[in-house]
């Protein structure tokens, strides 16, 4: 409820505003900051104050008598003319953008409203016109404008997939080549990258902390099926901060982020480099086989002597126990036997070439058996051998030496293909397979070969055992080097004996 004092004191500004003096009204619009023009009903300038004075370039005496019309520039549609003036013939105010012309010639946007003035008997007597200079106000806005336009053709114009998400991963904008990444793939990309990033790099990327502070380059492999190509992208994410443009946020400042996550396919370089790594890895075992085969005849040579050196030293034995004079002769002569035959095992075991220490790392088996898989592709192809790869996709992994593995790998292989290539055969197939058992990853090579006997399903891992013709240089140490390997890696080598048809060897390497 209004208080009396209250009244009284509406009571007298009311008065006060009644009795205001003609004066102040003209001092009002004299000092206004705003271009103020007045005209008759026919457009003809009757005032202008001090401001528009200034705006247009003519002094007062100038405009006097003159139409409207003199700040007009041709640029100006005549449809917006018309529409003024429709609406002021309706008595409406109007209001718009105009391109006025000033007196030295130069242009500029006046953001113009015009209001008729009636008399007591509702007449348009006069036009009130109220202008301010915006041409700067409209450079800059299109300058923005032109600015993001460019921006925007520049980001879609860019190889590298972009998108810029807010702080609940939900995109914001997106360049031309994420859509292209996003209709290649059938659905959002960014969750799938996301995911793969906090499962490949644990300890460097944790989502929450990614979407507000940004993360550093990381690169990811998407693996869209297991028979297909995995796709790598080089990730970043760099935090974009935008200011709350509210009346609310004018004198504090109020901050949004965004994350900018930029996508660059680096599938074909990481293809050189693998193909590198292969080309280096072949080169390497090569060398390695070479090394072997040393080994192999050497050990060879040093097996074959201890045969017969062995037999020298129970001669030697038998003839010192019987103790005979006669012998003498006899003794000392199997005394330099055997002191040259222990001469030569030692020459002949340092001639072995030494096995090099190769570091252990954390290693993908399903990239190794690719690799592997990659250097025989010739062989397989030219003995008219299928491959049935079937790898896990999510596979554990182990901690080994990747060089010895594919040792390993290649090996069984080269066995599985000697069988295959052994038999008659038309079917030749190798089936190849991982999976993650309890603690271990099982690795499963499987051919159609002749298969081995139950008999000899453990002699042939024993030293220069084989099958096989030894003149074709089968010296019965593929397996035994194998089984070494796996040694090497608290592993399991074995052959599966449920397997009739064919041979499959299952090893298994612990990944704890």
């Amino acid at each position: 409820m209004t208080e009396p004092a209250d009244n009284v004191v509406l009571a007298e500004l009311k008065i006060a505003a009644e009795t205001l003096p003609p004066e102040v009204f003209r001092l009002a619009v004299e000092q206004a900051a705003v271009a103020i023009s007045i005209t008759d009903a026919k457009a003809r300038i009757v005032y202008a104050n001090p401001c528009f004075e200034k705006m247009t370039g003519y002094s007062c005496e100038e405009l006097l008598g003159k139409n409207q019309s003199i700040l007009s520039y041709k640029v100006t549609p005549r449809l917006v003319y018309d529409s003024l003036w429709g609406q002021l013939e309706r008595q409406h105010p109007w209001n718009g953008l105009l391109v006025n012309r000033r007196k030295d010639g130069s242009r500029y946007l006046a953001d113009l409203t015009i209001t008729p003035v009636l008399n007591t008997a509702g007449e348009t007597t006069h036009y009130l016109g109220l202008q301010r200079d915006v041409t700067e106000v409209h450079q800059l806005e299109h300058q923005v404008l032109n600015q993001r336009a460019l921006i925007e053709k520049a980001v879609d114009a860019t190889q590298v997939a972009m998108v810029l998400v807010d702080t609940k991963l939900q995109p914001i904008l997106r360049n031309r080549s994420y859509k292209t990444l996003e209709a290649r793939l059938g659905h959002e990309p960014l969750e799938i990258i996301f995911d793969a990033l906090e499962q490949e790099w644990p300890d460097l990327f944790e989502r929450k902390k990614a979407l507000h502070e940004g993360f550093v380059t990381l690169e990811v492999a998407l693996l869209l099926s297991s028979r297909e190509e995995p796709l790598w992208f080089s990730c970043t994410g760099s935090l974009i901060e935008e200011k709350d443009t509210s009346a609310d946020a004018f004198y504090q400042t109020r901050l949004s982020r965004y994350l900018l996550v930029t996508l660059q396919d680096i599938t074909g370089l990481k293809q050189q480099q693998a193909q590198l790594r292969l080309n280096s890895l072949q080169a390497l075992l090569a060398e390695q086989e070479r090394v072997q085969s040393v080994r192999e005849a050497l050990s060879g040579a040093i097996y074959q002597l201890e045969r017969p050196l062995n037999m020298i030293n129970a001669a030697s034995r038998l003839a010192t126990r019987r103790n005979r004079i006669d012998a003498a002769e006899m003794l000392k002569l199997l005394n330099e036997v055997q002191k040259a035959g222990h001469q030569a095992i030692s020459m002949l075991n340092a001639c072995i070439p030494a096995r090099g220490d190769e570091v252990t790392e954390v290693v993908n088996i399903n990239e190794l058996l690719k690799n592997t898989l990659s250097l025989l592709t010739p062989r397989l192809l030219a003995l008219g051998i299928t491959v049935d790869w079937q790898p896990e996709c999510n596979l554990q992994r182990v901690h080994g030496q990747p060089t010895a593995l594919v040792t390993l790998f290649k090996q069984l292989i080269d066995n599985a293909i000697d069988a295959m290539n052994d038999t008659k055969q038309r079917t030749r197939e190798l089936r190849l397979s991982t999976r993650t058992l309890d603690k271990v990853v099982e690795i499963s090579i499987e051919d159609t070969g002749a298969g081995i006997l139950p008999a000899d399903q453990f002699k042939v891992f024993e030293p220069f055992y084989t099958t096989r013709d030894h003149s074709k240089g089968h010296l019965g140490m593929g397996l035994t080097l194998a089984q070494d390997i796996v040694n090497r890696h608290n592993g399991l080598l074995a052959i599966d004996a449920d397997v009739t048809t064919g041979c499959c060897i299952k090893v298994h390497l612990p990944y704890e």
